[in-house]
């Protein structure tokens, strides 16, 4: 597939920047990455899975750093660089304390951008989007406007966050309730959730042969789980399922990592190119990409993936 992109540009990355988090039990730790070239960038914010970190998706992120995005990921409690034991009093609120993370990168962008020579200023903050991958992906739905039934209070949560303008929800858990196994609602009651009020413009990506990770069965479908924050949700505008993904989408979570099961270069690459397409469309920066992207798949004799809109 090939889409007339901009130039690759050469990249910054810098880490581990250190953000105050009174209440949080450890200070967050924040990386960012950044074309070196630029003004009025748009913004990512990057939500990793459960137990990943700051160094994770490297495919994503600097792609998306070198074709003119600034791309901010935290280090979640749950990383295991941070090593919380099972008994910690936080795991239960981890969902929570991720949302908050993500809510604090926004609330301290100018001693985050100070951070990277020469960034201040060449950012657009009008141009923010939210994105992540299995936990992550509810992580950033929550500022989509997805809605968690508060494990304690059993009230409807919303996190949402007006300063989010577009979302990409990778392998992102479906509808809670009876979807759920035995194991998932005694232990991830975080995963009862309702879709109906995330309406920020969003791209959901699922493998059709994802059958949530191999250390858990979270739910008692199938792979078509994965699809509820497309169909669920008024904000999600596309779909993009890859043939024969797992969980891993064919290696997002990084080069060589444990966790993908299903290494498939063309996947990445398909994903890094839709989800960028995607987001300069939703974000209004240029629309031609997305168009081309959708007629290139659409017209594709042996496609490794479907595209569908609303």
């Amino acid at each position: 597939m090939k889409i007339n992109m901009n130039a690759t540009s050469t990249i910054v990355s810098v880490k581990s920047i250190v953000l105050e988090a009174p209440g949080r039990g450890e200070d967050l730790l924040v990386k960012i990455s950044a074309p070196t070239t630029g003004g009025n960038l748009p913004i990512i914010l990057f939500a990793h899975g459960n137990g990943s970190s700051l160094d994770g998706y490297s495919p994503l992120t600097d792609f998306w750093a070198a074709h003119g995005f600034v791309v901010i990921q935290p280090t979640f409690l749950d990383s295991r660089t941070v090593g919380l034991t099972h008994d910690d009093p936080r795991k239960p609120r981890i969902w929570r304390y991720r949302v908050e993370d993500m809510k604090r990168i926004l609330d301290k962008l100018d001693l985050i951008e100070s951070t990277v020579p020469g960034l201040s200023g060449r950012t657009d903050r009008s141009r923010i989007a939210a994105a992540g991958h299995s936990f992550g992906g509810q992580t950033a739905g929550n500022l989509l406007g997805l809605r968690v039934l508060d494990p304690e209070t059993k009230k409807d949560v919303d996190l949402s966050d007006s300063r989010i303008k577009a979302g990409v929800l990778f392998a992102t858990a479906g509808q809670g309730g009876d979807n759920l196994t035995p194991f998932a609602a005694e232990n991830m009651p975080h995963l009862n959730v309702s879709f109906t009020h995330m309406t920020t413009p969003t791209l959901v990506i699922v493998g059709d042969q994802d059958y949530t990770p191999q250390k858990y069965q979270l739910t008692v479908r199938g792979p078509e789980w994965m699809s509820d924050p497309y169909f669920l949700s008024p904000g999600a505008e596309s779909l993009l399922t890859l043939f024969g993904a797992e969980h891993s989408l064919g290696g997002i979570p990084g080069y060589e990592v444990k966790e993908t099961t299903d290494e498939n270069p063309e996947h990445v690459a398909l994903i890094q190119l839709v989800s960028w397409a995607y987001l300069c469309h939703a974000l209004d920066i240029e629309h031609d990409s997305w168009l081309a992207v959708q007629k290139s798949l659409s017209e594709d004799t042996n496609p490794i993936g479907r595209i569908e809109s609303k």
